[in-house]
């Protein structure tokens, strides 16, 4: 099992382009966020095909341009090849959306989406193994007091609220589509033997349409990434009592845990985001000139805003 917390930032990510972040943009507001994610072979699986991954710049212009990143993936194809997809889509995602200088959060992420199927695709073309691999994904940007997520697959975003929890994302599979077509209950739906047919995936053919939205956060509000590894086992209201009665590292692991308990017939991975304030943005004293003439230098010069 992998645990993650909010200090553990990723060392083999590429270095960021120049001149992404906005010179002198400030954040209208910060939120303060606290993660936690596991992720775990489950009990019938013998390698571990999903992946989550993060990146929280502390720059304030980078966190007012692009904000903070969260998402979950669940690879498929066979022989390692959807360990693969699912590493190749986050890292390219990221990469991606950072590298562009544009403050379009949505466009963004849905041109990051669109480069890593074209990477996995091509991968997969070129590599006899690796045909047919792809991935789901699931990813959230935290920008100020957005939300923005960028839905393939039938990974899945809960966001509980006011001790309510809500499904925003569609799945991307083909009993998702029969109920909301109306031929198929949701009954039904959970025990067809087509359940596991995603309809769209990352990398499995040549282009690939995200669904992509965004919503204000609240504080208060907690957000659950996971795989179907854990939404197959555990129904909503059994997601949101868990999430509600612990801290968000202990719900990850608490979350991982029951599905195992339930079978674990899959791999499991929960990322749990909790958002515990949203706080005008006051620049330190001194900070204008700074602002003005050298933000951004630290970002430039280091890993993905991470300080030396």
């Amino acid at each position: 099992m992998q645990e993650a917390m909010t200090e553990t930032m990723p060392e083999t990510l590429p270095e960021t382009s120049e001149g992404w972040a906005e010179a002198g943009r400030m954040p209208r507001v910060l939120a303060a966020l606290r993660m936690g994610a596991k992720t775990d072979l489950g009990r019938v699986r013998d390698n571990n095909e999903d992946k989550f991954d993060f990146f929280e710049p502390e720059n304030p212009s980078v966190l007012a341009t692009k904000g903070c990143f969260y998402a979950v993936a669940d690879g498929m194809g066979g022989h390692s090849a959807g360990q693969i997809a699912c590493e190749l889509a986050l890292k390219t995602v990221i990469a991606r959306y950072y590298d562009s200088p544009s403050a379009d959060t949505e466009a963004c992420l849905r041109s990051a989406v669109v480069e890593a199927n074209s990477v996995i695709y091509e991968t997969a073309q070129s590599v006899p193994d690796r045909q047919g691999m792809g991935t789901t994904l699931t990813a959230v940007v935290v920008c100020e007091d957005r939300l923005t997520v960028a839905q393939v697959g039938d990974s899945r975003a809960y966001l509980l609220r006011g001790r309510q929890i809500s499904q925003l994302t569609d799945d991307h599979s083909w009993v998702a589509e029969q109920v909301r077509l109306g031929t198929m209950t949701l009954a039904e739906a959970q025990v067809s033997p087509f359940r596991n047919i995603i309809t769209r995936s990352i990398g499995t053919s040549a282009a690939v349409e995200p669904d992509v939205f965004t919503q204000t956060l609240q504080v208060g509000d907690t957000l659950v990434l996971c795989s179907d590894g854990l939404s197959g086992h555990l129904e909503a209201p059994e997601i949101e009592a868990i999430a509600e009665n612990h801290s968000p590292s202990a719900a990850a692991l608490a979350l991982v845990d029951a599905a195992n308990e339930c079978g674990g017939r899959d791999n499991i991975t929960a990322l749990v985001l909790s958002v515990r304030a949203l706080t005008p943005y006051t620049a330190p004293v001194g900070s204008a000139e700074e602002a003005s003439s050298g933000v951004g230098k630290e970002e430039k010069s280091s890993r993905w805003g991470r300080r030396k």
